[in-house]
């Protein structure tokens, strides 16, 4: 009896029908009087673990987790409008693109603290090419989206192979002799053109376009003087400019991201054979056009819409001669010192006239 009295006192604190357990109401906290159950305190042996992870490897598993997050319920929805191509309940263009938009916004909320959250190699390089992001840890991020997208194709295969297997059966049943095209199997995974879709002149440009637009939201979306993003709602801002895309531009083939596209498509070749890559010379468009896009994208940002001083009034940045350099940028600027920098936490902060 004793030790079941010490049993209940050492929980006394949990039993307590006015407090809150720990979960999702630690984040509501703050906007509530009731008490919440503290956490247990961390153990030195978890904080050691902890600091052996290897950096680069954490952050290849975030980018990779990210993808596979962003990629999977994708290409899971486009398999459910394809298999439910006659019932409109099962999948629809709707459906396909809050799927993606959603699956990037749970990819940049859950694996972003670790590793930046790029997801897309173009992004990658438009931070080595604008930001100084190190070339080296940007080649095994790259590595890493294109596993996570891959990765993301053979879950997918698996869950539904038995339903890709009888559309294939149906297909082959058709006269199709191939089951890469444009509404077969091998298509739940990576784009194709359509059968009237020949003009790889015209591929081109959609898909320069649709990647621009894309690029250029994602760039005005990271940059800290923005006012109208706040770091809540990024996430779902970036996931509805893809969003927005698909619905505007599924019909005539868009891939948006290497990764995305390579990683899937190399699983699509596993499955249904080399054509995947070779498919009306289509693939390079799908794979590599979505680099030059981004960069000119970000470059456009970069040159006519960047406002560097507000960065750095706003604690984001800081001028590369300091203080001095800042005061002397002012001075021929014609900026007022008084209205250009003021004094904060001993940072200076301006506002851009």
């Amino acid at each position: 009896m004793a030790n079941n009295h010490n049993d209940y006192g050492t929980d006394l604190r949990q039993l307590h029908t006015n407090d809150l357990e720990l979960g999702a109401t630690e984040a509501v906290q703050q906007h509530i009087s009731r008490h919440v159950v503290s956490a247990r305190p961390v153990s030195q042996r978890k904080l050691n673990f902890e600091h052996s992870r290897p950096r680069w490897l954490r952050e290849m598993m975030a980018e990779a987790t990210g993808v596979f997050f962003y990629v999977f319920p994708g290409i899971a929805a486009v398999t459910a409008f394809t298999l439910g191509a006659e019932n409109a309940a099962i999948g629809s263009l709707l459906q396909v693109g809050f799927a993606f938009a959603l699956g990037i916004a749970f990819a940049i909320i859950t694996c972003a603290p670790t590793s930046g959250g790029h997801f897309n190699p173009a992004i990658t390089i438009c931070f080595v090419v604008w930001q100084g992001f190190p070339v080296k840890k940007a080649c095994y991020y790259i590595v890493a989206q294109i596993f996570g997208a891959f990765l993301a194709g053979l879950f997918l295969m698996g869950m539904y192979w038995q339903q890709l297997g009888a559309l294939g059966d149906a297909a082959r049943a058709a006269g199709q002799t191939s089951m890469v095209y444009n509404g077969g199997p091998a298509s739940v995974l990576c784009a194709f053109p359509g059968e009237t879709q020949n003009n790889l002149g015209f591929l081109f440009f959609t898909e320069f376009f649709v990647d621009s637009y894309i690029g250029i939201i994602i760039w005005a979306a990271l940059d800290p003087a923005n006012p109208f993003i706040a770091a809540s709602s990024a996430p779902f801002v970036i996931g509805l400019a893809y969003a927005a895309m698909i619905w505007g531009f599924a019909d005539i083939t868009i891939s948006t991201n290497l990764a995305r596209d390579l990683g899937t498509r190399i699983v699509a070749a596993i499955f249904y054979g080399g054509e995947a890559f070779s498919y009306k010379n289509y693939s390079w468009i799908s794979i590599l056009v979505n680099v030059p896009a981004t960069l000119f994208a970000t470059g456009y940002y970069e040159f006519l819409m960047r406002d560097s001083l507000s960065a750095i009034g706003g604690g984001h940045a800081q001028h590369e001669d300091g203080e001095d350099g800042l005061a002397l940028h002012l001075t021929k600027s014609g900026i007022p010192m008084e209205r250009g920098m003021t004094n904060a936490t001993g940072l200076e902060k301006v506002r851009s006239q």
